[in-house]
């Protein structure tokens, strides 16, 4: 598997039309949560699309990395095609994204399922569980010290 990592401008339409469909796989039929999957921040300047695959267009694991306006780093959208589960995908992905966030800090808002993964990786809760499209999501943070 290759890792890959470009910002929007970057990429073609058969590239994005692969990280969509495995997001929208996912997320929204997957999961069943009717939601607009599409919410603006992946086009923006500093976002970089992460994934892994044994060709560019072949994306099994995928993550976005956002700038925050107070200066943190956001992972969202971390997804691996079911077929590839457990494979270590996932890890190597956020290893790559954290080798990429240059100190600062970094947050997202896990599954709640998903809290020991994280807190692998340094993560702690920095906030009270919520239920986001019928799926219960923990607010976590890894400090820039940690990054």
């Amino acid at each position: 598997m290759h890792l890959y990592d470009r910002g929007f401008d970057e990429l073609d339409a058969p590239l994005l039309y692969a990280i969509l469909r495995l997001r929208s796989d996912i997320f929204v039929v997957e999961q069943q949560c009717p939601y607009p999957e599409l919410d603006g921040r992946d086009v923006e300047p500093a976002t970089r699309h992460l994934w892994l695959g044994p060709e560019p267009a072949d994306v099994r694991s995928y993550l976005r990395i956002l700038d925050e306006p107070d200066g943190s780093a956001r992972i969202g959208r971390v997804c691996t095609a079911p077929g590839d589960r457990g494979t270590g995908l996932g890890r190597r992905l956020m290893a790559a994204a954290l080798s990429r966030v240059d100190g600062r800090p970094v947050v997202l808002d896990a599954q709640s399922y998903l809290l020991g993964f994280y807190a692998s990786f340094g993560f702690e809760v920095c906030g009270a569980e919520y239920v986001e499209d019928g799926i219960a999501h923990t607010p976590m943070r890894l400090s820039k010290e940690a990054a």
